[in-house]
């Protein structure tokens, strides 16, 4: 997948000691992707190909795709996940990049805009952010993040094709996810490799509650009100985790804000690859 859209890949040893896996491609000012949970930088490759114009680097987060596991622990999840985002620009050798950050992934990279300003140029919410203001948590997120359960049931579970349609319908992307079938088979793969699953396990439960997100990762009004940096908002017109009214509402907080709605859910990259390598092309040329 990664040669056929003349991209590269390596592994990057991090200072405790851990492998970090990135896909990169062509040539311009620094953009780092951070992918969502239930996934990994595959599914931001389609973007490689439509994006010339600026160097893109896919960046595999602890235990998903092929970088090596990492713990996350619950009471210091934001400290530890703002740590690894500064961390791989270091290694990456970037004073400072964009940051395109995808639903969990989109956690990180607002984090670190929030906490280190400095490091970042520019944030590109790609997907709406479980964290914000008026997010929704669909009950089979909340039961992953169960603890004790959620850790069962994935041990149990292992979708197939027609489940993983069916969670991806929940997303509202249960057919745009077919348009890129290598994909789609990456996913299962993906929910059946042990190291995946248990990330994401542990990654829902330092996050969320049964009942929803945790305060101390909660992303507040005020928070945003205090964003400093450029911020483009790509967003799904019937994502489920943050309808529109509330991106809406977000946008307005943010001091330097745009959004942009497509006709998608949760990912919107499935169905305009080439609209949202774009959008996000047009938004870097844009920053000082």
């Amino acid at each position: 997948m990664v040669r056929s859209v003349g991209a590269t890949d390596r592994l990057i040893r991090m200072p405790g000691g851990g492998a970090v896996h990135v896909i990169e491609s062509g040539d311009g000012p620094r953009v780092v992707h951070l992918h969502g949970n239930n996934t990994s930088s595959l599914s931001h490759l389609m973007l490689l190909e439509r994006s010339m114009r600026v160097r893109s680097i896919l960046v595999d987060r602890p235990g998903f795709g092929l970088s090596d596991p990492d713990t996350f622990p619950r009471r210091a999840f934001r400290r530890h996940a703002v740590r690894f985002v500064t961390e791989i620009l270091d290694e990456l050798g970037l004073g400072a990049a964009v940051l395109v950050g995808a639903s969990g992934g989109g956690a990180w990279a607002l984090w670190c805009a929030l906490d280190h300003p400095e490091r970042v140029r520019g944030l590109v919410l790609l997907g709406s952010v479980p964290l914000l203001p008026g997010s929704r948590i669909p009950v089979p997120i909340r039961i992953i993040a169960t603890p004790a359960l959620g850790d069962v049931l994935t041990r149990v579970l292992r979708p197939g094709p027609r489940m993983l349609r069916h969670l991806m319908s929940e997303m509202g992307e249960g057919d745009t996810i077919l348009r890129h079938p290598e994909l789609f088979e990456s996913l299962i793969d993906a929910s059946r490799d042990p190291l995946a699953s248990a990330a994401n396990v542990a990654e829902f439960q330092s996050l969320l509650t049964p009942f929803g997100t945790r305060a101390r990762t909660r992303v507040r009004p005020d928070d945003l009100r205090h964003l400093t940096v450029p911020t483009l908002m790509i967003w799904g017109d019937h994502d489920p985790l943050v309808p529109v009214p509330q991106a809406r509402a977000v946008a307005r907080l943010i001091p330097d804000a745009v959004l942009e709605v497509l006709p998608a859910g949760h990912v919107p990259q499935l169905g305009h690859p080439q609209l949202v390598a774009l959008l996000v092309e047009r938004f870097v040329e844009s920053l000082p």
